[in-house]
Formats: C-alpha cells, structure tokens, sequence
C-alpha cells in the first residue's frame, strides 16, 4: 500500500564553502503533527518573508513545532494531509475533537463557525494550496468547490474547511504571513 509518507521528500539547496550550489538537505519532514497517512501537518520550511538570502547559511528552517499559520513576517511551507471525515461520529464530537486537534498545533482561535464544517477556520495568511493525491473539496461559507490533482487554491484569509473523499487527500501549501484586513 502506498504511504503518503512516501511522497513527502524535500530537498533543500545553498551553497559550499567556494560558492558551488549543493543539495544541504535530503529527507523527509522536518517536523510533523499526525500521521501521514490519516492527516496532520508536515513542515518543510520556514523563513523570512523579506530580507536577505544567505545560501551559504545551512540551518534547517523546518524544525519548528508545526503551527497552523506562519509566523510574523515570515512564509511556510508544509504538506498537510486530510482524511475522510469519519461516518457515524456524532456532530458535536467532531466539533470538539476538531477544537482539540486545532489546539494542539495553536489553531484553537482561528476556529470561527463550525455550522458548514468542523474544521471551517479562518487564517491570517495568503496561502497557495495545491492538492497533490486525493480527491478533496474546498469548503466555504457560500459553497464548495471540488478538486483534482494538480488544481491550486489561492486561499486568501477566508473562512474554509477542506474535505477529502474516498481516502485521505495530500496537499502542498505555501502560506505567507499577511494582516487580514475586513473593510
């Protein structure tokens, strides 16, 4: 059976002592909070937003403790994997097992209306969502939209949920830190 964890190799490039440019990590996640195979996030990298670019400096970026947005003035960059939601689970136990599972990476608060979703949350990000594997819908609060491999989402700080169907969905994201401005 084929592992999401399989698919989850980053590599990351900077440059030798002479300049030369160099792979400076090869694995897998830098940190992790699930299970590949039936959801949580999974970090590759975490910089700066702006500012300077040393290739020469060789620090893995991933090891944080996976949160659920970037932090202050910085972009992140993750897999995340979400599974089914579970048949025959009784919707307030859901709703409180999805808090739960929010606070563990320090989501709780983003958390808004659960009414269309358990999982409907709000971020304070600009993030670039591609769906990998899996078979996922994006949930909002006038509607879904169902997606394919390949297929990217430009999620702009908006009240969301994602659902996967028929087994759990692999997803690629890249969330840079934004001020989320209601007018």
């Amino acid at each position: 059976m084929f592992s999401f964890k399989e698919a989850m190799r980053r590599v990351i490039t900077g440059d030798d002592a002479g300049g030369q440019s160099v792979v400076i990590l090869d694995g897998g996640p830098s940190s992790e909070a699930g299970d590949p195979d039936l959801g949580g996030l999974f970090e590759i990298w975490e910089d700066a937003a702006s500012g300077a670019l040393d290739p020469k400096q060789h620090d893995d970026l991933g090891t944080r403790q996976p949160i659920l947005g970037p932090r202050p003035g910085n972009v992140q960059v993750r897999w995340f994997v979400i599974a089914p939601t579970p048949d025959g689970v009784p919707r307030e136990a859901l709703n409180a097992a999805t808090r739960e599972r929010f606070a563990s990476f320090g989501g709780a608060h983003h958390i808004i209306d659960q009414t269309r979703h358990p999982a409907m949350h709000e971020t304070h990000s600009l993030d670039v969502i591609c769906l990998l594997q899996g078979d996922a819908t994006l949930i909002l609060e006038s509607g879904e939209t169902r997606l394919k491999p390949g297929q990217v989402v430009i999620q702009r700080g908006t009240n969301h949920a994602w659902q996967a169907h028929g087994g759990p969905a692999l997803f690629l994201a890249v969330l840079i830190d934004r001020e989320l401005v209601r007018s």
